[in-house]
């Protein structure tokens, strides 16, 4: 075990970095002193360098370098001499090394040997009816001794190689062996013991049956057995005596070995106390010795400057005294070192004695009588808490069968209420089966309805489509037409209003010119308001002439032949009214209002072409669209006439005179009676209009009563179709609700999966804490066991506590009453030698100051000079 390399002592310089109290802390806190050592190693003092006077860098310069230099000096100094110690700590650490690898040595040397020799013992016993020689036993025994050398560097290898774990572990294998030999061994001399006995009392008997009679037999066994058990009262007594000792000796040697490890830590306090104010003083010392140099070379340095100035020698004086103050503080720690060192050997003094006195103490501490122990009052104490922790087991015990008990008839209850869970599942997927079954059957049914509505609905779809266009153009053209008539009647109406006018004012033309101008500014107005008429009709008419443009483009060849006729018929009207210009005009007049006609005829003849080919509803139709083109043509014509004849009435009316006005008057009758005749020519082709408007009102009527027909079979269908696409909503309603349900059920089945899933996890968790309460049953049993084994030791303790309790009382009170002398004693001599240094530090100042005094004039003599 020691053969290991072993840590560094804690007394060596590389572990005083620090002072030992924050070792102490630094030990606690990184768990071994090692680690302090080595944050310790690191502190440093900073001196501040006073240069002096410098006059350029050149100089600060190489006085820096000079104070670099001696601190790297001194740096040095100290390097070295924690070397040396460094050293000589590693030889003693070798030296001890080797002793300890010696003692280890001779240890496995003679337990081997030990163990040879048992095993010979126990060969001999073993091999008792063939006796081997005792040459054979030394010729083994040469042969060991001869081995011995290669079992020694091999125990010293396995030594340096394996563990401290490992080495114990093999150290307690030897030992068992070894103690397995020893009891072999006692119990064979125990054997040879009864067998010699067994001779001795068989020869006993022999002798006493050849030589002596029978009743001195008798007086001499009375004899042997009274002296036999006298003898054996004695020896009782004597081990009782001897327990009563080692029990007392082993109480002391206790207090003693507490004491002795008390003041082994005081001590190793002490001295890394000790070592950390020696490792200061010599800093220090170092220190001191490097101001010393510094201030010897400052001396020289103002001797040779002595002659620059008078405060050089006070100067001096101060350095001067500074060095005896260094001087004197070195004695003083030196003297103080001293001090320490006889404290410490003093100390390891103690603790040799302490040692001596624990090994003593331990002696008596084997040899403990258990009378004592028994009477003494912890026992008792320590017997009734045994009691009650042994009623505390019982009653454990108890709990715990009735908790078995519990939890048999909870497992029981469980495993019903699982058959029972089984049960219920089972119905409920029977049922849910069932439900699924009958939903299926329904979707089924709903899905073949669905299809044939799905067929019905296809055709009605397909009926409607092909009567939809015709009841849509229809609606539209009864509207058109309606909106048509509306406006025609609307129109008649005015042009009747405005006829009955201008006949009102064609009576009264001479009479009233000025009525004339007023009513024309009233017709300008008038007209303002027909032109915008005329606007909204006018777009109305353009898109359905856009739709009659292409038919008249088929129709140009036609119109070619119409177009001669209206030509020859012009030239024979102009023959007529070749005189007069006025007439003229009216015939140019009249021959635009001829083209008309004869385009409105052409127009006529083809839609009668149309009609005629044409079905009935187109023919109606069409007569619907004749009728208000004639009518709007017509009351462009007229609005045409009465726009002229009001042009023309007011560009005479400024022109006139009086002989112009009777010749205008005549025109203008002339005109009159042009104008009746065209009035009644319009009457009469407003009676033709009025028949046809009948006629066309009848067809009207007829077409309505159709639209009407057509109208009752739309809403029959869409009734019809409303019906099925409603029929059809609901299949789709019911076919969601069946999913919905599906899907209930589906998450309903899940669910149940999950309950179930939950109560299995239930179970099994229940099953495990089962395990669990067995094991901590065991765990229980386990601990009443180990209890009980526990208070059987606390008992044997009891027995060693109560005594060293009293003892470590007396000693505690010893040592602490030693402590208090110590420390007084210590207090009185520090203050003694701090009176001692300060009168020394006085004496010191007062011989310098005299010295320094008697040199003055001396200095002031030679700066005179």
């Amino acid at each position: 075990m020691s053969g290991q390399k072993r840590p560094a002592d804690p007394s060596g310089p590389s572990s005083s970095g620090a002072p030992p109290e924050k070792r102490r802390e630094r030990e606690g806190e990184d768990g071994g002193p090692g680690l302090s050592a080595a944050a310790g190693g690191s502190t440093a003092v900073e001196t501040v360098i006073k240069l002096g006077g410098v006059s350029n860098s050149e100089e600060q310069d190489i006085k820096a370098l000079q104070a670099k230099n001696r601190k790297l000096g001194e740096s040095l100094d100290q390097r070295q001499v924690i070397e040396d110690e460094l050293r000589e700590r590693i030889e003693r650490l070798e030296t001890r090394q080797a002793t300890d690898d010696a003692s280890l040595l001779i240890l496995n040397r003679y337990w081997n040997q030990f163990d040879d020799n048992v095993r010979l013992i126990i060969r001999r016993y073993d091999q008792a009816k063939t006796p081997e020689p005792d040459g054979d036993s030394n010729q083994e025994r040469a042969k060991d001794r001869g081995n011995q050398g290669e079992t020694s560097n091999s125990f010293l290898a396995t030594l340096a190689s394996s563990t401290s774990e490992e080495m114990e572990t093999e150290l307690q294998e030897r030992v068992e062996s070894s103690q397995k030999q020893a009891n072999r061994v006692v119990e064979i001399y125990e054997c040879l013991k009864n067998a010699v006995d067994h001779l001795c009392w068989r020869l006993l008997n022999v002798r006493w049956l050849l030589f002596i009679p029978e009743g001195s037999l008798w007086q001499i066994a009375s004899k042997l057995n009274s002296l036999l058990t006298s003898e054996n009262e004695r020896l009782q007594q004597l081990t009782e005596d001897l327990k009563q000792k080692h029990s007392h000796m082993t109480s002391e040697v206790r207090i003693l070995s507490n004491k002795a490890d008390q003041r082994v830590s005081e001590l190793q306090v002490l001295i890394e106390e000790l070592q950390w104010d020696m490792e200061k003083i010599r800093r220090r010392e170092n220190r001191l010795n490097a101001h010393l140099s510094e201030i010897l070379e400052r001396v020289r340095m103002m001797r040779n400057c002595v002659s620059d100035s008078v405060l050089s020698t006070h100067n001096v004086c101060l350095f001067m005294l500074k060095c005896n103050e260094m001087n004197s503080e070195l004695e003083e720690n030196r003297e103080l070192a001293d001090n320490r060192l006889i404290e410490l050997q003093k100390l390891q003094q103690d603790l040799q004695t302490v040692h001596q006195e624990n090994n003593n103490m331990k002696t008596e501490l084997l040899s403990r009588a258990e009378g004592l122990v028994k009477e003494s009052s912890e026992y008792r104490c320590l017997q009734s808490q045994f009691s009650v922790l042994y009623n505390e087991s019982l009653i454990l015990k108890g709990q715990l069968d009735e908790t078995r008990a519990r939890l048999n008839t909870t497992r029981t209850a469980r495993l019903r209420q699982l058959e029972h869970m089984e049960n219920d599942e089972v119905a409920l997927q029977r049922k849910v089966r069932t439900e699924v079954f009958q939903l299926e059957d329904t979707l089924a049914q709903v899905r073949k309805e669905y299809e044939m509505l799905r067929i019905e609905f296809e055709q009605t779809l397909a009926a409607n489509e092909q009567a939809g266009p015709i009841n849509r153009e229809m609606r539209h053209l009864i509207s058109t037409l309606q909106t048509h008539n509306q406006q025609m009647k609307g129109e008649v109406v005015k042009y009747k209003m405005r006829l009955r006018e201008t006949q009102a004012e064609l009576n009264q033309p001479s009479t009233e010119p000025e009525a004339t101008i007023k009513e024309e500014e009233k017709e300008e107005k008038k007209e303002k308001d027909e032109k915008k008429e005329k606007d909204i009709i006018k777009k109305e008419e353009k898109e359905r002439e856009r739709e009659k443009e292409k038919e008249k483009e088929r129709e140009r060849p036609t119109r070619g032949g119409s177009g001669s006729s209206s030509s020859s018929a012009g030239e024979r009207l102009s023959v007529v009214g070749g005189s007069k210009r006025k007439e003229m005009e009216q015939l140019k007049i009249v021959r635009a209002e001829l083209k008309k006609a004869q385009e409105s005829q052409r127009e006529m003849k083809l839609l009668l072409d149309m009609y005629r080919s044409a079905p009935k509803e187109q023919r109606d139709k069409v007569q619907l669209m004749a009728a208000e083109k004639k009518s709007k043509s017509e009351g462009e014509e007229l609005r045409q006439r009465l726009r002229e004849l009001e042009e023309r009435e007011r560009r005479e009316g400024k022109k006139m005179a009086d002989e112009e006005a009777l010749r205008k008057i005549r025109s203008v009758e002339e005109q009159i009676d042009i104008l009746n005749k065209k009035l009644s020519i319009a009457k009469q082709e407003e009676d033709a209009l009025l028949s046809e408007m009948d006629v066309t009102g009848q067809a009207f009527e007829d077409m309505q009563e159709q639209n009407i027909r057509l109208m009752q079979q739309l809403r029959e269908k869409d009734d019809a179709n409303f019906k099925l696409m409603s029929e059809r909503i609901k299949s789709n309603q019911i076919h969601k609700l069946l999913k919905e349900e599906k899907e209930e059920l589906a998450d309903q089945l899940l669910t149940l999966k999950t309950q179930v899933d939950a109560q299995l996890q239930v179970v099994r968790k229940l099953e495990e804490k089962e395990r669990l309460l067995q094991g901590t049953i065991s765990t229980a049993e386990r601990e009443l066991t180990l209890r009980t084994q526990a208070l059987d030791m606390n008992k044997r303790k009891a027995q060693d506590s109560a005594l060293l309790s009293e003892e470590v009382r007396t000693q505690l009170e010893q040592v602490q009453q030693r402590l208090n002398l110590v420390r007084e004693e210590v207090i009185e001599n520090s203050i003694s030698r701090e009176k001692e240094s300060f009168n020394a530090r006085r004496a010191q100042v007062t011989t310098t100051c005299r010295h320094i005094s008697a040199q003055a004039p001396k200095f002031q003599s030679k700066q005179t000079v």
